[in-house]
């Protein structure tokens, strides 16, 4: 009886060297298409998780507007939504030092990124805030204070060409509540860009500005912003808190804020100044005589060129 397997080939080096390269490359790429696949599952399943609901809409309407709140003395602008990765989304924001209208616009300004976790907290350090020492957030850090008398104001505003826009910051002698205070800006013939909530002397109040929030539209609904009275911005404010929960607080206190404050600023109502950036220096020595006006702090004045 004869064997009926083949013979045996020699055995050849270079043959074996290609068939375990070939091997080797087979299982490396198998092995690489795994790995591409389960980071895409995993980017794509993080985002997913991430964006769940309207976690974006609701990142953009707290923290967005919160800082906004921690910045007061800067205009804040904040782009689109949302960068993700496997682990945070974050948003920009721009930012430039709030200036005197008219004469001239400034350049300037900056942008930055808000971040926060796959668990929803702000990550990093967040820019500006108390840091940012412009001369409106020092004027808004003394509301309350003993600076700036009346008398001291009337020689600054004397000193002064009566035709030079400023910005500044109005201290009332005693808060008023909405219509209180639509009552003065009517007859101060002003329309100021921020309402001061709070005093907080020594440290940034809570300043809410009509650009800062409003609730959305319903279908159908048509928006009467450009309706509202100066000063008729409460309703916004009040609404914005509305949507906080007891969960945002962690969040809130990076930018300087807490629940207790906000709910507390948003029910009593009562302003306790506003910045103005759009009375003259003569408008300025008028309302300084008024008794509801405890102070006037100067934060900035502009100068037309061109004007004879």
């Amino acid at each position: 009886m004869t064997d009926d397997f083949p013979e045996m080939p020699d055995f050849d080096p270079k043959r074996t060297r290609r068939s375990v390269r070939r091997g080797l490359a087979r299982t490396t790429s198998s092995v690489l298409t795994v790995l591409l696949a389960l980071a895409l599952v995993a980017t794509h399943g993080s985002a997913l998780v991430q964006q769940r609901g309207d976690r974006e809409r609701r990142m953009m309407d707290v923290l967005g507007t919160a800082f906004k709140l921690y910045n007061p003395a800067y205009q804040v602008t904040v782009g689109a939504c949302c960068e993700t990765t496997p682990v945070s989304m974050s948003f920009e924001v721009g930012a430039s030092p709030t200036r005197a209208i008219g004469g001239f616009w400034p350049g300037g300004g900056d942008t930055y990124r808000i971040t926060q976790d796959f668990f929803g907290r702000v990550s990093g350090h967040l820019p500006l805030g108390h840091t940012a020492n412009t001369r409106l957030s020092l004027a808004l850090f003394g509301m309350g204070g003993s600076l700036a008398p009346k008398e001291q104001v009337r020689k600054v505003l004397g000193r002064l060409p009566e035709r030079l826009n400023t910005l500044a910051a109005v201290e009332f002698a005693a808060p008023l509540d909405e219509a209180g205070l639509i009552g003065f800006l009517k007859e101060a013939r002003t329309c100021p860009d921020k309402v001061v909530y709070e005093r907080r002397t020594g440290s940034l109040p809570i300043v809410w500005g009509d650009t800062f929030w409003s609730p959305p539209l319903a279908e159908g609904e048509e928006d009467t912003f450009g309706e509202r009275a100066c000063g008729e911005q409460l309703a916004d404010f009040r609404a914005w808190v509305g949507l906080l929960r007891e969960h945002d607080d962690a969040n809130l206190r990076s930018f300087d804020l807490s629940l207790a404050r906000l709910r507390k600023a948003a029910g009593d109502g009562l302003a306790y100044g506003y910045v103005d950036q759009l009375s003259s220096v003569a408008e300025l020595r008028k309302l300084i005589e008024d008794p509801r006006v405890r102070t006037i702090r100067l934060a900035d004045v502009t100068f037309d060129l061109d004007r004879p």
